[in-house]
């Protein structure tokens, strides 16, 4: 990949990489970290990376950051408790749309990139089994499990309500 070809990239998939990763840690300074590494670390080995695949490749070297990043959290917990004023968007949230935010983050790690891979940002069964490492049968099922509990939790009246 040369250095156009890598630039061609930023501009093209930058936008999609930090809303997958900002809707997986819904923190907007890390998932800014993560999405910055990532493309370091495309920088670095874009020598062995070919232009056509390179959405592919940032895409995973950008979960495997992300699943860095929450096993660190997770063996160091520094954060204060969330605060209802450091919301993402300053916007008003429809009621819908709140009610999906918390049904996706109900699921696991897996399941929620799982759905934002494939609904959010469309990808095939395939590629989504190249970025998480991952089957396209246990894409295909990790995915359908992670729709059932989604249908669960959004058509439960109480939840809408």
């Amino acid at each position: 990949m040369s250095e156009k070809e890598y630039n061609e990239c930023v501009t093209l998939h930058a936008d999609n990489v930090y809303r997958f990763i900002l809707k997986n840690l819904r923190q907007e300074e890390d998932a800014r970290d993560v999405v910055q590494s990532a493309y370091e670390k495309l920088w670095k080995n874009r020598d062995g990376v070919e232009a056509a695949k390179s959405k592919s490749y940032l895409f995973t070297i950008a979960y495997h950051q992300m699943i860095d990043h929450l096993r660190k959290m997770k063996r160091v917990d520094l954060r204060a408790e969330f605060r209802e004023e450091a919301k993402i968007s300053d916007k008003p949230v429809s009621q819908l749309k709140a009610a999906l935010e918390v049904a996706l983050a109900r699921l696991n790690d897996t399941q929620r990139s799982l759905v934002l891979l494939k609904d959010y940002e469309g990808y095939s069964y395939a590629e989504i089994g190249q970025i998480m490492e991952l089957t396209e049968s246990q894409v295909k099922v990790y995915l359908h499990r992670a729709r059932l509990q989604l249908k669960n939790y959004l058509v439960s009246l109480e939840n809408l309500i």
